[in-house]
């Protein structure tokens, strides 16, 4: 049996019968026999409509004025007649006599030549939306129908035959008044266009302000901006202080000479442009991303895990031909400020190209500011013929180099505390931390669905998260167990290892569950499932790992945090410091989540709340 395409309560746009004019309706019920939907127009009237009959409100233009127009069995009723003669009308009382005859096949071409006008200009009327209104939002892959109709191509022309050019001209028939005051919306909406760019340009950046900026908006993202890079610098410094309590805040601040070394900047240099390296390899497979505003896929190779394998072979022949290693450690805030110069300097790249981007090309979560764009990003997939850097620097360098890093502190640890093999608890976190980068290059595809590639610009936030944060924050208990050895038991480990077992079969289960739904919904496998149907054609999942809570993804990363601290003991609360950082990351995602899909989804989106009430955590609203 087909799948029905809109759901009850839904405001959609319905064909008025026996005209080419779409209005604003609600969805009552559907009947699965004959496949129509029973549907009521704003003034009250219901109707039975075929499901081609029947469009989504984003196919339609958005007027900012709304529409004047009155529904449709009030206009056939209102239509005033034009009390003016036509110039070539004779007088009143000049006019010949006519037979009755001719006078009924008058009246019958005037019915034909208003039904000819009707269909000379389709101009879609837009009402102001109620109900459930669906405004869409690109922060998720934007579903687009063939049937959508582009902004400059809305009004759709049809040639007339001779036969109905010459009655319109005999009879001289006046358009409605509706039709009259949208032709000068659409003269009106001229003259500002051909006003010149200025104009423009004025008209977009006014849009754009009424975005709603996040993270605080433009004061917010220049204190993260300025005050990021020195907080993770505090944190290391506190880590290598032999008590690092909080009551030793702030560490002894080195000079800033100190903390700067050509060398180690080359080195980061060379990390970088070889992982770059790695990424155009022609190995793996090549998937599209999801679809763009303008329709295009554009193409990704996967070869992540394999630059991963390759990174291995290199690391493994270093610690063959005795390299040192331990030069990292010794360096590690030298090697931290050389990442964050690079990414300051990537920024600004990233910035000053986007100002030439095309506006198709830009992220929807840029705003026009200059630093609110700077740090969330004004171009969505900026590219240097077909090497995107965002996509690059996701899993690339920062995410392999985290794994590197883990590796120079085992290193660090058995040196400094004269061990012949490292510590339990520093094992316990080498193998919790690779199995999740292996997982991640593993299944890299996952990674074009996620709110960092489909909505998110490239900018410092991304730049400075991937290249800085993660292998220099992500990496602090492994940093932290050099200079503070902690003694873990076999059964406390058994206990981290279940947790760290539990949260990672949530993890992979939930997002594979997920992935799998993406790529195929209509998958036997995936049967058992219940759904909600949604206006952008997609489903939402209300049954398995994601009927449990909303973000089961979440729940499974908060635990694995959990379990990646717990080695460290509970001397200090420095350690810790990942799990509180990840909770306000994922309750903040989980909060942009929210919004993004109320938007999106409109009506659908409430109904899942209510059969999926909890957020990240069960029974916790």
């Amino acid at each position: 049996m087909p799948s029905r395409k809109f759901a009850d309560g839904e405001v959609v746009r319905g064909r008025w019968p026996g005209s080419s004019l779409y209005y604003e309706v609600e969805i009552l019920s559907h009947d699965s026999n004959s496949q129509l939907y029973n549907v009521r127009y704003k003034d009250g009237t219901e109707l039975e409509l075929k499901e081609s009959d029947i469009k989504p409100l984003t196919s339609f233009r958005q007027r900012k004025s709304g529409s004047t127009s009155s529904s449709p069995s009030r206009r056939r009723g209102s239509r005033s007649r034009s009390r003016s003669r036509s110039p070539g009308r004779p007088p009143k009382g000049s006019r010949p006599s006519v037979s009755a005859s001719h006078q009924a096949h008058i009246k019958e071409a005037k019915k034909e030549a208003r039904k000819e006008i009707l269909e000379v200009k389709l101009t879609p009327l837009v009402l102001k939306p109620f109900g459930n209104s669906i405004n869409r939002y690109n922060g998720e892959p934007e579903h687009i129908e063939r049937n959508d109709i582009p902004h400059k191509n809305t009004q759709e022309k049809f040639p007339l035959s001779q036969e109905s050019s010459y009655i319109l001209t005999q009879y001289s028939l006046h358009p409605r008044r509706e039709e009259v005051k949208l032709k000068e919306i659409d003269s009106k909406e001229e003259k500002i266009v051909t006003k010149g760019p200025t104009s423009l340009r004025t008209f977009e950046v006014t849009a754009t302000q009424q975005k709603d900026l996040e993270f605080g908006g433009v004061p917010g993202v220049f204190l993260i901006t300025l005050g990021l890079p020195a907080f993770l610098f505090l944190l290391l410094l506190m880590c290598k202080q032999e008590e690092p309590s909080l009551l030793n805040f702030p560490p002894p601040l080195p000079a800033l000479y100190d903390l700067w070394e050509t060398r180690v900047f080359g080195a980061y240099l060379l990390w970088f442009f070889l992982q770059a390296l790695f990424y155009l390899l022609p190995i793996g497979k090549v998937v599209e991303g999801t679809p763009l505003t303008d329709g295009r896929r554009l193409k990704y190779r996967l070869n992540g895990f394999y630059a991963f394998i390759l990174t291995s072979v290199l690391v493994g022949a270093s610690l063959f031909w005795d390299v040192e290693l331990y030069y990292v450690y010794s360096h590690f805030l030298q090697c931290a400020l050389a990442a964050t110069v690079f990414s300051v300097v990537l920024s600004v790249y990233l910035y000053a190209r986007a100002l030439k981007a095309p506006r198709d090309e830009l992220s929807p979560a840029s705003s026009g500011n200059a630093v609110y764009d700077f740090f969330i990003g004004r171009e969505l997939n900026p590219r240097i013929g077909t090497f995107d850097l965002k996509y690059f620097c996701e899993l690339r360098p920062g995410l392999i180099g985290w794994v590197v890093i883990n590796l120079v502190m085992l290193l660090a640890e058995m040196k400094l505390q004269h061990r012949t093999v490292p510590s339990l608890a520093m094992i316990l976190v080498n193998s919790f931390q690779l199995l999740y980068v292996v997982d991640a290059l593993w299944n890299e595809e996952a990674l074009l669905t996620t709110m960092d590639i489909i909505h998110d610009g490239f900018g410092f936030m991304l730049a400075f998260g991937d290249l800085v944060w993660v292998p220099f924050i992500y990496s602090f208990q492994a940093f932290y167990l050099v200079s503070h050895p902690n003694e873990l038991s076999w059964p406390m480990a058994s206990l981290i290892i279940a947790l760290k077992l539990c949260g990672f079969v949530i993890f992979r289960c939930a997002n594979s569950q997920k992935n799998a739904f993406r790529k195929n919904p209509s998958d036997p496998k995936l049967a058992h499932l219940k759904t909600i149907h949604t206006s952008t054609g997609k489903n939402l999942l209300v049954s398995g790992w994601w009927g449990f809570v909303r973000h089961p993804n979440y729940l499974g990363d908060l635990i694995m945090a959990l379990a990646w601290s717990l080695p460290c003991g509970f001397n200090h609360v420095l350690p810790y410091f990942y799990v509180i950082y990840f909770t306000i990351l994922l309750v903040h995602r989980e909060a942009r989540d929210e919004r993004h899909c109320r938007k999106k989804y409109g009506l659908a989106w409430e109904k899942y709340c209510q059969r999926v009430p909890y957020r990240i955590f069960p029974y916790i609203y």
